[in-house]
C-alpha cells in the first residue's frame, strides 16, 4: 500500500534517482519537477500529499515555490536546505514550510520527518484534548471545525502548524504549555526535526496577534519551560 504520493522538486539529478530509489522502497509513489515554475505547474496536476522542496532552484526559488503553494493549500511542505544555510531555514519556516532538512541527509531521517508532518493527528490523546468547540480568549475566537481565527474580528490565514499551535495554547489559556508538550502535539511524538521550527512558528503567530510582536503580552516565553497564552 502507497504511503502517499511526494513531489520532489530537486534539479540535481543524482538526488532526484537517490530519493526515487529509496522513497519509492519505503512505499512513497514519487513525481519530480527541477525548476520552480515547473514545480507549481506539477503541484496543479498532481495535487501531491507532500513536497520535498530544495530552496535553490531554478527560474523561481524554492522560497517562492512555498509562498506560491500556501496561497492555496495546506499541504505538507519539506524544504531542503544547503549545509549551514540558517538564513534559507528561516525565511522557508516563515513562509510555510512544516520542516526543512540539510544536505546531505539520511533517509532514515528524512522518511521519519516526513511521516511526522503528513500525520494530521499526532495521536488520539492529543486530538482527544482538543475538541472540536470554537475557543474564546480575549480578542480571538478560533473555530476548530472551520480551520477559522478571528482577532478583532478580522480573519488571519494560518497555515496548519500555526492553527494547531494557536489552539493548543487557547486550549490552555493562563497555562503554560512545555515545549516538550507543543513539538508533541503538533509535530508528533517522534519528530526528529530542529526545536527551532517551534520558536519560529511561535514567532510568526506573534506577528499577527501582537499589536508589538517585540515585546509579546499575549503569547509570553516561559524561560525553561516552554509558552503560555495569557488571557
Amino acid at each position: 500500500m502507497s504511503d502517499g504520493l511526494i513531489l520532489v522538486v530537486e534539479d540535481e539529478s543524482s538526488f532526484v534517482e537517490a530519493l526515487r530509489v529509496g522513497l519509492g522502497r519505503e512505499g512513497f509513489r514519487v513525481e519530480t519537477a527541477t525548476d520552480g515554475v515547473e514545480a507549481l505547474a506539477r503541484f496543479e496536476e498532481l495535487q501531491p500529499d507532500l513536497v520535498l522542496l530544495d530552496v535553490m532552484l531554478p527560474r523561481l526559488s524554492g522560497i517562492e515555490v512555498c509562498r506560491q503553494i500556501r496561497k492555496k493549500s495546506q499541504v505538507p511542505i519539506i524544504m531542503v536546505t544547503a549545509k549551514g544555510a540558517e538564513i534559507d531555514t528561516v525565511v522557508g519556516l516563515e513562509v510555510g514550510a512544516d520542516d526543512y532538512v540539510t544536505k546531505p541527509y539520511r533517509l532514515r531521517e528524512l522518511v521519519a520527518r516526513m511521516h511526522a508532518v503528513m500525520r494530521r493527528t499526532p495521536d488520539a490523546a492529543a486530538a482527544a484534548e482538543l475538541d472540536s468547540a470554537t475557543i474564546d480568549v480575549g480578542t480571538v475566537r478560533l473555530d476548530p471545525d472551520a480551520h477559522r481565527v478571528t482577532h478583532d474580528g478580522v480573519e488571519l490565514t494560518l497555515p496548519l502548524k500555526e492553527f494547531d499551535l494557536l489552539h493548543l495554547l487557547l486550549a490552555n489559556a493562563g497555562r503554560v504549555v512545555t515545549r516538550e508538550t507543543l513539538i508533541d502535539r503538533v509535530w508528533g511524538h517522534d519528530y526528529v526535526g530542529d526545536t527551532k521550527t517551534l520558536d519560529v512558528h511561535i514567532k510568526r503567530l506573534r506577528s499577527k496577534l501582537e499589536a508589538d510582536p517585540s515585546n509579546p503580552t499575549l503569547i509570553t516565553t516561559i524561560r525553561g519551560l516552554g509558552y503560555k497564552y495569557t488571557r
